[in-house]
């Protein structure tokens, strides 16, 4: 590989990339766009759920309960209904996803049996949504069952304590922010699509341009090629990469405890991997149209669905965990989460980048092979 071709190659790359600068400011912003969109759109904190109360009891017990339920931020108490007929209308519009029914005789049950029964009814549509509700649901009640309990021991004159003590501790992620989560996977998946889709057209724009002919009659090797039109796109994505940490970090406060220098490194190799695949994607299309397709449809959907950025891979059928380790995107995001959240190195995070460093040489070389200088 000589640096002389290699430079001139890159040369015209750029020379094509400046005469189109549009599509530039659209490959450096994108990622910051799509980050933001992203972040304020995608949240795994289920909060305000907007709820509606049917109080048949009316009595100091029933209000007492219901307004555990009020000062929290987890429920919206909005509506009051008198029938069950209120409830399901707005259950059945939306407006609702939450109802909390108090039978007439609460009060008095819990006086003379020291039992009382409520009904929850929870719109199951979004089982995460249902099931997280649910369980809010018996926490504040088990928190006012304590309140019941310490309150009738206090007035026959015994002392409650409680026999264990629980004490939580979070790691990584002390404030339970979905941001916090979502952030350094979002710009994983981000850089991936936005990477893959600068080079997939490349070769493809050759053979269109008719430029192809001029290329394969020169000394230039296909290995020339296919890394002198790797390296301005390897600039713009390091580009993208440190407005998107930027953006993270800056506008969503998400944390970087590790080192911004790990970040650059792994981001190099992930940069160039991905970008190899768009080449190879346009190598085998040769059509800007069907390079662009299998772009999107080869790194978007597997970087948002088999890399663990939405669900955790353990969770998935087995013969899909197979599948996610073709996903790079895997691995760099568990670098990017180690790094921000958990502010590990190299020492820590050697493992999924050397698989990543795989799949580079891998993409890479299949390129090079694929690209054959003949006309077909």
């Amino acid at each position: 590989m000589k640096l002389v071709r290699l430079k001139a190659i890159a040369r015209k790359e750029v020379i094509q990339i400046m005469r189109d600068p549009g599509s530039l400011a659209m490959a450096i912003l994108m990622p910051v766009v799509m980050i933001v969109l992203y972040s304020y759109c995608l949240s795994l904190n289920v909060e305000h759920l907007s709820t509606v109360i049917w109080d048949q009891d009316r009595q100091e017990l029933s209000r007492e309960y219901l307004d555990c339920f009020k000062h929290t931020k987890y429920f919206d108490v909005k509506y009051y209904a008198t029938d069950y007929k209120e409830i399901r209308c707005l259950m059945d519009s939306a407006t609702c996803s939450v109802a909390i029914v108090i039978p007439p005789d609460f009060t008095r049950n819990l006086k003379s049996s020291g039992e009382g029964e409520i009904q929850v009814i929870i719109d199951g549509s979004d089982t995460n949504v249902a099931n997280t509700a649910r369980g809010y649901v018996s926490a504040i009640t088990q928190i006012y069952n304590l309140q019941l309990a310490e309150r009738a021991m206090a007035l026959k004159g015994i002392r409650v304590n409680n026999v264990i003590d629980n004490r939580v501790r979070v790691l990584y992620n002390e404030e339970l922010e979905s941001r916090n989560f979502i952030i350094p996977g979002l710009i994983a998946v981000v850089i991936m699509v936005i990477a893959a889709l600068l080079t997939a057209l490349t070769i493809a724009k050759e053979w269109d341009r008719g430029n192809m002919e001029q290329l394969i009659a020169t000394p230039v090797t296909a290995r020339e090629i296919i890394t002198g039109k790797l390296v301005p796109y390897i600039a713009i994505g390091f580009i993208d990469v440190m407005l998107a940490v930027a953006t993270g970090t800056i506008i969503f406060k998400v944390p970087l405890r590790g080192s911004f220098l790990e970040i650059i490194l792994f981001s190099f190799i992930f940069i160039i991997g991905v970008m190899s695949w768009g080449i190879m994607l346009s190598v085998i299309a040769k059509n800007q149209l069907l390079a662009f397709q299998m772009a999107i449809l080869t790194t978007f959907l597997p970087s948002f669905w088999l890399s663990g950025f939405m669900f955790p891979i353990y969770c998935m059928p087995s013969t899909i965990q197979y599948i996610t380790y073709m996903v790079p995107a895997r691995y760099f995001i568990t670098i990017m989460k180690g790094i921000f959240l958990k502010g590990v190195g190299i020492d820590i995070l050697w493992f999924p980048g050397l698989l990543l460093l795989l799949y580079t040489i891998a993409v890479y070389n299949n390129a090079c092979i694929r690209f054959k200088k003949k006309l077909s």
